[in-house]
């Protein structure tokens, strides 16, 4: 699994680079790392608990034809004080599912609206740090569990470049899991580019 996603941000690094040989100057493109915060919902078992996340994200945009921004990014995001969520279990006591961080790798590409403004979206692979424990009641037994997760992501956002160098973002982001959970965030960023 890490030498697919390996390959797969390499390649997605050669189109941007590609394109970064053909565009004019612009501030989207070369190598990038932002700060994240939003809200964040992480869902299991039929339930949902909703928080404040952080995270952040390092990257690579190239510039085709003057307006078509494409990408990569790694990425890295958790819920202030993890999430949790607890439901009764179908023969009593309680079940709960708590999940810690959310790593990640995806491809994006957007529009240039404007010089200054660009819509995305972006798709890619997760990663997420989980919990379950089963409290059983008196007769039953019960069971903790401690994995990771794999997944994917899917989302899109507006960015804005204040300057060369220094950019903002709001973006939607779902993440879906194989153990059938689920996080959906929406969040703000502000990042720098380094100009290759």
């Amino acid at each position: 699994m890490k030498n697919s996603i390996q390959m797969g941000l390499a390649a997605a690094l050669l189109v941007a680079g590609a394109g970064v040989a053909h565009a004019q100057e612009t501030s989207f493109r070369g190598f990038r790392a932002e700060g994240q915060i939003g809200w964040d919902r992480f869902q299991s078992q039929g339930d949902h608990h909703d928080k404040l996340g952080y995270g952040g994200a390092v990257g690579f945009d190239g510039v085709i034809h003057d307006r078509f921004v494409v990408g990569a990014e790694g990425s890295f995001w958790r819920a202030n004080k993890w999430s949790q969520n607890c439901t009764g279990g179908v023969v009593g006591g309680t079940v709960c599912t708590k999940s810690f961080e959310e790593w990640g790798a995806a491809a994006r590409a957007g529009y240039l609206v404007t010089p200054k403004v660009l819509v995305y979206g972006k798709g890619g692979y997760v990663n997420n740090e989980q919990r379950k424990f089963f409290a059983a009641p008196p007769g039953e037994t019960s069971y903790y569990n401690h994995y990771r997760t794999d997944g994917y992501q899917v989302g899109g956002g507006v960015e804005y470049s204040l300057n060369d160098n220094f950019y903002v973002n709001t973006e939607y982001r779902y993440a879906g899991y194989a153990d059938h959970t689920a996080r959906q965030r929406v969040l703000v960023g502000f990042g720098v580019r380094f100009k290759p």
